[in-house]
């Protein structure tokens, strides 16, 4: 998720003066074939309620965001992109699993 940074400039007297200000670095997006990502099923603090949780990309939030969006529409639920993670409700690993080896990506399962 993407932050303001504050910027500490101390005013210059010098009329040729440009600050340069930091790019967004994002890492650039790895090819699906590079990319280790981890599915397992998570509990903890959402009352019991059960949510897939893919984690381990590397890349561009706004990439993140369209796979997220697949994965959801694919299963049919809801779910959220935080934090580099996604989060798909209800406890569909398996069909994630699925997917993700579909579309070309190296995935693990996490947990039992």
């Amino acid at each position: 998720m993407a932050k303001k940074k504050k910027i500490n400039v101390v005013y210059s007297t010098n009329p040729d003066f440009n600050f340069d200000y930091e790019e967004d670095a994002f890492d650039e997006t790895l090819p699906p074939s590079e990319q280790n990502l981890y599915v397992s099923i998570d509990r903890k603090q959402r009352k019991g309620k059960e949510v897939t949780l893919v984690e381990g990309f590397v890349g561009d939030p706004d990439d993140l965001k369209d796979l997220g969006k697949m994965l959801k529409s694919k299963c049919g639920v809801g779910g959220s992109v935080k934090d580099g993670e996604i989060l798909i409700q209800g406890n569909v690993r398996d069909k994630v699993y699925d997917l993700l080896v579909k579309e070309g990506y190296s995935v693990k399962k996490k947990g039992s």
